[in-house]
């Protein structure tokens, strides 16, 4: 990824953010201290049939093509998500993919490190 790029995806976000490069994806994955999740639109897992827990990961292919066969082998076939869609659709914008899938981790966990509105605890962090 180009340092032009980066900031483009980044915009308002990059103080929120901890970007690191690794040599390989072999390299990411053991440092991994939670579960690993890739995402597929031949998978068999849907996305909502998991319990996710603190610590989880994503790995989201381009919209164009999806994960390589390689990349998904890597995964447990219970850990290959994918999310149901109507017949007539064929693939899913990135950005759409990763909200729903996140988004439904985040909630599962209690929406941990978030803050409240309101004068419930005052935007407060939630634990």
């Amino acid at each position: 990824m180009t340092e032009k790029k980066l900031r483009r995806a980044a915009l308002d976000y990059s103080d929120l953010t901890s970007v690191y490069m690794y040599d390989s994806f072999e390299e990411y994955t053991n440092l991994l201290s939670g579960r690993l999740f890739m995402t597929s639109s031949k998978a068999g897992t849907k996305y909502d049939q998991i319990e996710y827990q603190v610590g989880d990961t994503f790995v989201f292919g381009p919209e164009s093509v999806g994960l390589p066969q390689e990349i998904l082998n890597l995964s447990k076939k219970e850990n290959q998500l994918y999310i149901p869609m109507t017949p007539a659709n064929r693939s899913m914008n990135l950005a759409n993919a990763v909200s729903i899938i996140v988004y439904e981790a985040w909630r599962q966990n209690d929406f941990g490190g978030s803050i409240l509105s309101g004068d419930k605890n005052d935007g407060e962090y939630y634990d």
